[in-house]
């Protein structure tokens, strides 16, 4: 397998000038990349700028991270035609179609820094008409996340700098370019050598699966992870039983609810469910919106010590608080 491990760089509508619009945000004006192989050698390069067609004026912030003017972008060539050269050079399939595994028929996998480069990257696309790179989520490294779950607390999730200069990485090249970030990234990608690490891939989720069939069910070493189809709502959505199941992901027995799922914010939702063989198992459900008004979900499922438990009763019993509290005035207890 070849890993692409790209980075880009995007323009977007000034506020006083130019109206940002809906159906692509962030403009791509720069691709760069890096190849490494399957042992994690680097075995080639590309760059090249990309012509505005949308945003004619450099928004403030961009001018000031890429220290670059519109006019300089004007020698390069326009996204299609970029795009089509930067995916032949990946090595996939015909305008970088992806198999239903979301990788590549030539057996390559995305990296980036961050979860938001191939989101943007199929967003343009798709502006210019051209496909997306796969029929659903794309299966891909982020190598932020890899990076504080290799070396930090799994949770934090650090600047590309931070990164370089905490792993002593030589800085031979500027910040906030996509070639040279590119090489940043893949540098920290090559110092990640443990293969529990390397096996938490995430999904680009752009393309949504269709039916499902589709869907996305996979278990890590420590987690099993769901990304459902698209709903019409947040009802229908966790009315779904696929959706809303708590089955041991280990044993694949369907396990009975200790805590029902409940909300403390209207966007995730929490479980509790308990395997005689494995133990607690905690469910989380984060609801997210489609660009055509829709919701998925993306459910987690781990299992917890029961102290994590005792405290996932205590944030149930908090929230049951909080809708009362919300409502009538809740009456002091007597003494």
């Amino acid at each position: 397998m070849n890993y692409i491990v790209l980075d880009l760089e995007w323009n977007q509508g000034n506020e006083e000038k130019e109206k940002q619009r809906k159906e692509i945000p962030f403009e791509i004006i720069e691709i760069g990349a890096v190849k490494l192989d399957e042992r994690m050698e680097l075995c080639g390069s590309f760059h090249e700028m990309v012509k505005p067609q949308v945003y004619q004026e450099m928004h403030r912030m961009t001018r000031q991270l890429l220290h670059m003017d519109i006019k300089e972008l004007q020698a390069g060539d326009f996204f299609p035609n970029v795009c089509r050269r930067f995916l032949s050079w990946c090595g996939t399939s015909k305008e970088g179609r992806a198999d239903d595994s979301g990788e590549g028929k030539a057996d390559v996998r995305f990296a980036t820094w961050g979860p938001q480069d191939l989101t943007e990257l199929q967003r343009n696309m798709r502006f210019y008409g051209m496909e997306p790179l796969g029929s659903g989520p794309v299966k891909f490294y982020d190598v932020q996340k890899l990076f504080s779950i290799a070396f930090e607390d799994k949770k934090t999730r650090r600047n590309l700098e931070y990164a370089v200069d905490f792993l002593k990485l030589p800085k031979d090249g500027a910040f906030h370019r996509a070639l040279s970030d590119a090489y940043y990234t893949a540098r920290v990608f090559q110092q990640i050598r443990d293969p529990k690490v390397l096996q938490k891939v995430s999904f680009d989720t752009f393309q949504l699966p269709r039916n499902r069939k589709e869907e996305v069910r996979i278990v890590f070493d420590d987690y099993a992870k769901y990304i459902s189809r698209r709903f019409d709502d947040k009802t229908q959505l966790l009315a779904d039983r696929e959706a809303s199941s708590t089955k041991c992901y280990l044993c694949h027995r369907n396990l009975k609810r200790k805590i029902k799922w409940f909300t403390p914010n209207g966007k995730h939702y929490y479980s509790l469910s308990f395997c005689s063989r494995h133990g607690y198992m905690k469910g989380k459900i984060r609801i997210r919106k489609t660009e055509d008004e829709g919701v998925y979900a993306v459910k987690t499922t781990r299992f917890i010590t029961q102290e994590d438990a005792q405290e996932l009763f205590r944030r149930r019993d908090a929230a049951k608080g909080q809708r009362k509290g919300s409502g009538k005035k809740k009456r002091p207890d007597a003494t």
